[in-house]
């Protein structure tokens, strides 16, 4: 019994590696995030697999009929809308809860939990960012109200005080609400946004916060879609 942990494309359907679609093609059942955004790539690969929907509102009764299926035997590949599961999305939630509840099968080495690694899209940007990134802190989502201030009064502190860059994601909704609160908190910060990345409107921008967000202003209002990586670099370093 197995539970691989399966990395998928953030966009360009050919950002897969040999092996995930192999472990696709083998496995039992594919948990995922949205069953019509999966069934896409399937279709791409012409896999047809039974589909598990585990999500962010996913009730424990749905964790537990997965659980089951280990415990039975199949092999399950556990994927994500786009990039790697666990990194702001529930798959953590579902791995932690497979390993207390078949510790003793993984002790044992008859469970095995197995990474499958490729794309995310934390790491696509971090690859053309070309700044020092031996040391970095990735802070997710931001909150979508209650705690916003509290979350970039963190990125504040580590800016400052630890001064290493720092990556989080964001919806194309608040960026750039977002940006100008970080604005007003530190206005002294290099950004690098990187939107719909490896997709045909691929776009990166860099700049101060202030040339970022005087971009969006005047010429890319009509940019503000997808989901957005961003990266925060003192300027002073």
């Amino acid at each position: 019994m197995k539970l691989y942990i399966v990395a998928t494309p953030i966009g360009n359907l050919e950002d897969i590696t040999y092996r995930a679609v192999r472990i696709l093609q083998e496995a039992d059942y594919i948990i995922c995030e949205d069953t019509r955004v999966t069934s896409k790539l399937l279709q791409h690969y012409e896999i047809k697999k039974p589909l598990l929907s585990y999500h962010q509102r996913s009730k424990q009764n749905k964790t537990e009929q997965i659980i089951e299926k280990l415990k039975t035997g199949s092999d399950l590949a556990l994927v994500t809308d786009a990039g790697t599961p666990g990194i702001s999305d529930p798959g953590n939630e579902l791995v932690s809860a497979a390993r207390q509840a078949m510790r003793k099968e993984i002790e044992s080495g008859e469970m095995q939990i197995i990474p499958v690694p490729g794309v995310s899209a934390l790491t696509t940007l971090a690859s053309v960012a070309g700044i020092n990134l031996q040391k970095f802190i990735f802070l997710g989502f931001p909150p979508n109200k209650k705690g916003r201030q509290t979350f970039f009064k963190e990125v504040v502190k580590n800016i400052e005080e630890n001064d290493y860059p720092i990556f989080y994601y964001d919806s194309p909704y608040r960026v750039v609400k977002n940006l100008q609160l970080l604005q007003e908190f530190v206005p002294d910060v290099k950004v690098i946004i990187g939107r719909e990345l490896t997709k045909k409107f691929e776009e990166i921008k860099s700049g101060s916060v202030g040339e970022v967000l005087k971009y969006y202003d005047e010429e890319g209002q009509g940019k503000l879609k997808g989901e957005f990586v961003i990266l925060l670099q003192n300027l002073k370093s």
